[in-house]
């Protein structure tokens, strides 16, 4: 057992703070008033081992320590981070009374008294530390008192807990009810054994070293050895499922407590994570009237030793066990019930089938030679196969006029094989598709000649009907799911002309031949069946041709729309064939994906979607494809997505999880530096130089199709040259259009309006304006358009949709140095837009915008364009089609690897349909012990009554107010789809006036300390407030701070606390993780200061790099951990900072100097606050209410002065006022150890003007109107 300094303090002394003299047994009005603190002290009689100590935890129960979801914890960092990237289903109020699986409650154990929202650590319970003594042991007491908070919830009689208190109280006695667990630790005793369990134990969603672990606010994690189980619960609610997919997992938590205590029940073999959180708990009633505990009489006497109340380790018979008792015999008839079923479906189960599978499985990946997942070369042995299988073979083949020879030659397609290509030198390597020659193949011979030329470079041609081809890719493939996945409403498309007739085949069919409407304005889709019959007859061929050469443990890489069905053909034939699934697959999507609302129009939607998900890694361009296609699975599917390790996502799919990859590709290098040397190119720019005398050259290449925005982009051209008649003289837009005969109603009509807008354009300011030309085609030769890139100054490309286009990189690669930089203006609807950071963005749509950027682009200094290129030419010309493949597969490395290991766990939840586990019925009735705790702790977590704020703050006499400044006193700035358009965010918002004028109210008060503590520098902070003399002023997340100005100091003076860290050797850790995660993520970037080492993901895609961020502070917490480091994350930057800092040292701070400064001490306290750093600032609220009169408390860190001196410590002050109210609210309603919450920062500013003026503002502080001025 610990020493105890003062041997005193476990005297048996039933005076203040003690459970049963906790409160006056007077009434007052604000007796039990919501906010009311109350202190308890709690004893226990437990006989332990020596070494060992007890502690006392609860779902309500908030402890001085680092908590579960404690901001310095990188798991909940992870968490808040990856909530960012991805909105996950999180349970409504009514869902915590479904039977559920408690993993979704992860919150069961934690201190928090507030919302329910679990986190990463489901077992990772806070605890508060109790001591004893030679002269009192057994007799254990918490070293100081665990603070509850009075809520406005009346928990009488509710919820099944029909305890005996509740059942003899008068009606209208207001009762809180209080949830407890006492548990066993024993300091350093097992903390290696913890460390040390092979990764094969780690299969749950918790690691085993978090299942037992708890916290302790000065030693960090301590194991624990035993939980209490007087019921033997564990023994009796394990099923045969559940010991047999968890008994590995378990086994070495059930041998560390044996080794100590002897096998008990507590530690029965067969334990799981779930049996963990629904161990037997205690309740503690509070009457509110009295703030007394009610014990079995409700007379608040009860099992008492001296005074005391005590409670007895693992004895069922105690009556703080009794509602535990109650409530489980009223569940019992429905927990036997869904254990039966339970158990019934595992006997019914076929075992030895799924072993088989199992090990079959086990033998097809060990084939495969799976590298560990840090090697930098992927995945697969040698031997592997990899077949790209496109609808177009990435192939050029033509025959000779004169000799009739058939000639091949790979094309520029990023499919193509490339030289020197150190990824496909180690894999067999096939191509399969069709393909397309000059002239086209007549006879069988030709094919025969064809083929034979296309088998030597591993190529192998397929051969379609020619009605089918016309059908399938002229037809389904781009008069439908073209214009679909490029999110065009089929309403639109179908009354815009943009359609052939669907009688023909697609492609011939035209409104002069015909002599009729090129499209009905009626939409049937039934009369495009004959399209999606040639679509399903396409890929089946192509299925059909697979099965005569894959085998098992081969790679099958599907790319693009036209083939969207094939991987569920695939699967088929292979479950067919080998009984099971034997290839790994892979579906890249080249073109955008639509909207969830758009896809849905399709009738073939939910048969495209089970198409690509039988893939194992589905991939896309940009995240907001990928975006759109989880949207799409769940809401046409039921599919719910997960963020997992590794920073990837997985869709839950019959059975398997399938991965959703983004990756990006560029062009090679290698093929663009050799067309550069033709003499074509120079020629060429020579020529358009000359030919334009001069002039400043806007190039552009586009598709002569609606999607590309040609017609947009002339628009703007024209207005610039109306407005800015400057440029008249001095610029031309050359501008190509190609027409490649796929949409000929779309070209057609195109170009009738380009050819409108051009002549318009020379009527008004000559021809030298515009330099427009027609080619058939879709694209122009590589050595003419470098051409027309080294001519150009500037490239726009305005398309409305778009998937990756590269001619935007060519044009930035071209006019790499010595070159001089050029500008590219990109729409931000291309997927390109999100890949380049140097690029001027612009919303095509808006003329308005294009006018202007394109006049920044002709005005735009030498120094600024070669800063541009300079933020790009690195991704450009360093990631080619060689490092994308080897991305991919390391995608689907961890793909096979996860699938493997979900294969020999716990039988997977989404099996039970089709398509994944139905969510259960709201109306159930809770059955598990950790789903009643979790409802309870969220009915605890209530909105703030303002009326309640504004008694308990005239009640009281000595208030002290902490307020965050960003998202709390002042709007966040909301993200757009991109962070990365030209405008500029505003930043450094201010309160707006009626905050700042409550803000000088309040402090004019001098009974009232305010503080706003923010994360930002001081410079902005005191922008924006440092005009209020007597307000305390915080920065940089507490490290500095600015006392109130006094008389006596009229200007202000900064201090600093003290804090530490060997930077050098944080660096040198972190900094290579940091440059990786950078080179994933476009527009991130590493800062580097004095006082931390940030990593910035501001300017990447938004849901992108809070996803990166998550993982990123995972493998960083991993790497640092012999640092006192933490991660902190704030508006996109992750920053590594010592582990002490944090806004909690300035909360206890000021008020142990206000405490000191009047000897009646704080009985008000108010802290808000809306993001993770601020979780800190509430915990220590709390944690300066427990110290209250205890003369051993945790001194805080040093404070400095600015002339280096060092401020004298703060004296203690004993008085623990009656009452004490204390406010911590979370500004919006999340997982937070808040005690209350507030919708938004719009609250936050009622409240502070409330109690300023005591009048409520009529209308909300920020309307409208200042919304839009503040953001623009």
């Amino acid at each position: 057992m610990p020493p105890i300094d003062d041997p005193s303090a476990l005297q048996l002394d039933p005076e203040p703070p003690s459970v049963r003299a906790s409160a006056a047994t007077t009434t007052s009005p604000t007796t039990a008033l919501p906010g009311r603190v109350v202190r308890l002290n709690f004893y226990c009689i437990a006989e332990l081992p020596i070494g060992s100590t007890l502690r006392v935890t609860g779902s309500t129960l908030w402890a001085p320590g680092t908590l579960a979801h404690d901001p310095s914890d990188a798991a909940a960092v992870y968490a808040h981070e990856q909530a960012q990237g991805f909105t996950t289903n999180t349970p409504s109020p009514d869902d915590t009374v479904m039977v559920m699986d408690e993993s979704e409650h992860a919150n069961v154990l934690t201190a928090c008294a507030g919302s329910g929202a679990g986190g990463g650590r489901p077992l990772y319970a806070s605890s508060i530390e109790m001591v004893t003594t030679p002269e009192t042991y057994p007799v254990w007491k918490t070293r100081r008192p665990v603070i509850l908070v009075v809520h406005a919830h009346d928990n009488h009689n509710k919820g099944g807990n029909t305890s005996s208190s509740n059942l003899s109280a008068p009606p209208r006695r207001r009762i809180q009810h209080h949830y407890y667990r006492y548990l066993v630790v024993c300091p350093g005793a097992a903390a290696e054994n913890v460390l040390e369990q092979p990764a094969d134990l780690l299969m749950e969603d918790v690691s085993l070293g978090n299942l037992i672990s708890t916290s302790n606010e000065e030693f960090g994690s301590t194991p624990v050895m035993q939980w209490e189980d007087p019921f033997s619960s564990i023994l009796s609610s394990t099923s045969l499922a559940d010991a047999r997919a968890n008994s590995i997992a378990e086994a070495s938590a059930v041998s560390m407590a044996s080794s100590l205590f002897g096998t008990t029940s507590s530690n029965a073999n067969g334990a799981t994570a779930k049996d963990y959180r629904n161990l037997p708990y205690r309740t503690l009633d509070i009457d509110l009237a009295t703030n007394q505990p009610l014990w079995d009489d409700g007379t608040g006497s009860g099992d008492e030793e001296n005074g005391v109340h005590m409670d007895h380790w693992n004895v069922a018979d105690d009556v703080t066990f009794r509602p535990y008792r109650i409530r489980e015999v009223i569940h019992q008839e429905n927990r036997r019930k869904l254990l039966t079923r339970s158990v019934s479906s595992v006997v019914g189960d076929d075992t030895d089938m799924a072993t088989d599978r199992l090990e079959d499985e086990d033998r097809i990946l060990s084939s495969s030679n799976i590298m560990a997942s840090g090697d930098a070369t992927p995945v697969f042995s040698a031997s592997s196969r990899i077949f790209f299988v496109c609808y177009h073979l990435p192939v050029v083949v033509a025959q000779d006029p004169i000799t009739k020879d058939w000639r091949a030659s790979w094309s520029e397609s990023i499919l193509a094989r490339t030289e020197g290509s150190r990824i496909l030198a180690m894999y067999e390597s096939y191509w399969v598709g069709t393909v397309t020659t000059y002239p086209p193949l007549e006879t069988a011979e030709d094919k025969d000649a064809v083929s034979k030329l296309l088998k030597e470079m591993n190529c192998v041609p397929i051969f379609l009907d020619t009605a089918i081809r016309q059908a399938h890719y002229y037809g389904f493939c781009k008069q439908v799911l073209w214009p679909a996945f490029h999110n065009i409403d089929l309403l639109d498309l179908s009354t815009s002309g943009w359609l052939s007739d669907p009688n023909g085949n697609g492609h011939d069919a035209d409104s002069s031949t015909s002599g009729t409407a090129p499209a009905s304005s009626d939409w049937d889709q039934s009369r495009l069946e004959h399209w999606w019959l040639a679509y399903n007859a396409t890929n089946a061929e192509f299925c059909r041709v697979l099965a005569n050469y894959f085998r098992p443990g081969d790679i099958l890489w599907i790319h693009d729309y036209h083939l969207s069905i094939l991987p569920k053909m695939l699967h088929s034939i292979e479950t067919e064939t080998y009984g099971k699934c034997v290839t790994r697959k892979v579906f890249f999507l080249h073109i955008p994906f639509p909207t969830s609302q758009i896809f849905r129009e399709l009738e073939c939607g939910e048969s495209l979607l089970q198409g690509m998900l039988h893939a194992d890694v589905v991939g896309f361009h940009a995240f907001d494809h990928a975006r759109h296609f989880l949207n799409a699975a769940k809401r046409i599917l039921g599919l719910n997505y997960e963020s997992i390790a590794g920073g990837l996502i997985g869709v839950n799919f019959q059975g398997k999880t399938v991965l959703v990859s983004m990756s990006n590709v560029s062009i090679e290098p290698r093929m663009v530096d050799v067309a550069l040397m033709l003499p074509t190119v120079a020629e060429g720019k020579k020529a358009s130089k000359k030919k334009h005398d001069g002039r400043i050259i806007i190039g552009g290449v586009d598709i002569g199709q609606r999607l590309s925005g040609v017609a947009l982009k002339f628009l703007a051209y024209e207005r610039l040259l109306q407005d800015y008649p400057v440029w008249q003289s001095k610029v031309v837009m050359v501008q190509r259009v190609l027409l490649p005969g796929s949409r000929k109603v779309d070209e057609k009509a195109t170009i009738a309006e380009l050819r409108a807008i051009v002549k318009r354009l020379t009527d008004k300011f000559g021809s030298k304006v515009i330099d427009y030309e027609e080619s058939a085609g879709s694209s122009l030769p590589l050595d003419q358009r470098l051409a027309l890139w080294k001519s150009s100054d500037i490239l726009m490309c305005t398309p409305i949709r778009e998937g990756l286009n590269h001619w935007p990189l060519e044009f930035i690669y071209a006019h790499k140095a010595p070159e001089s930089p050029g500008v590219v203006i990109m729409s931000e609807f291309s997927a390109v837009s999100s890949i380049l950071n140097g690029a001027l963005r612009v919303n095509p749509f808006d003329i308005q915008m294009s006018i202007i950027t394109i006049d920044k682009a002709l005005s735009m200094e030498l120094q600024e364009r070669e800063g541009r290129r300079f933020r790009d030419i690195d991704f450009v010309q360093g990631s080619p089609s060689d490092r994308w493949v080897k991305n991919v597969l390391r995608d689907l490395r961890d793909a096979t690897c996860r699938q493997s290991a979900a294969n020999q766990s716990e039988t997977n939840s989404q099996s039970q349909t089709p398509y994944g586990t139905p969510n259960p019925k709201s109306q159930a009735l809770i059955d598990s012990t950790a789903a009643f705790l979790s409802r309870e702790s969220n009915a605890a977590f209530v909105h703030l009554s303002m009326s309640t704020l504004q008694r308990a703050y005239n009640a009281t006499k000595r208030r002290v107010i902490f307020t965050d400044f960003n998202g709390t006193i002042v709007m966040k700035e909301p993200p757009g789809k991109y962070l990365k358009r030209e405008i500029l965010g505003s930043s450094g918002n201010k309160p707006p006036p009626a905050v700042i004028e409550a803000l000088q109210q309040l402090v004019e008060d001098p009974r009232n300390t305010v503080y706003v503590v923010s994360g930002d520098s001081s410079e902005n902070v005191l922008s924006a407030l440092g005009h209020i003399p007597k307000l305390g002023l915080a920065v940089s997340n507490g490290g500095r701070y600015s006392p109130p100005i006094s008389p006596e100091q009229p200007q202000r003076r900064w201090l600093t606390f003290d804090l530490g860290v060997d930077w050098d050797a944080v660096k040198r850790v972190a900094l290579p993780i940091l440059s990786k995660y950078t080179a994933r993520s476009n527009g991130s970037f590493v800062k580097l200061t004095s006082f931390s080492i940030g990593w910035s993901y501001y300017s990447c895609d938004p849901e992108w790099g809070s996803l990166q961020s998550a993982h990123l502070v995972l493998e960083l917490e991993n790497e640092l951990r012999a640092f006192d480091v933490r991660f902190v994350t704030l508006k996109g930057i992750v920053e590594i900072v010592p582990r002490k800092l944090n806004k909690g040292l300035i909360v206890k701070r000021v008020l142990r100097e206000v405490a000191a400064q009047h000897p009646e001490g704080v009985d008000f306290i108010l802290c808000m606050g809306d993001d993770i750093s601020d979780e800190k600032m509430f915990t220590s609220v709390f944690s300066y209410i427990a110290e209250l009169g205890d003369s051993f408390r945790t001194a805080g860190p040093p404070v400095v002065r600015d002339d280096g001196t060092f401020e004298p410590p703060v004296p203690d002050n004993s008085v623990v006022p009656d009452p004490l109210f204390a406010y911590t609210v979370a500004v919006g309603k999340k997982s937070s150890h808040a005690s209350t919450y507030v919708n938004s920062a719009t609250n936050v500013a009622n409240a502070l003007v409330l109690l300023a003026s005591g009048q409520a503002p009529d209308e909300g502080i920020w309307d409208h109107h200042t919304t839009e001025h503040l953001f623009g």
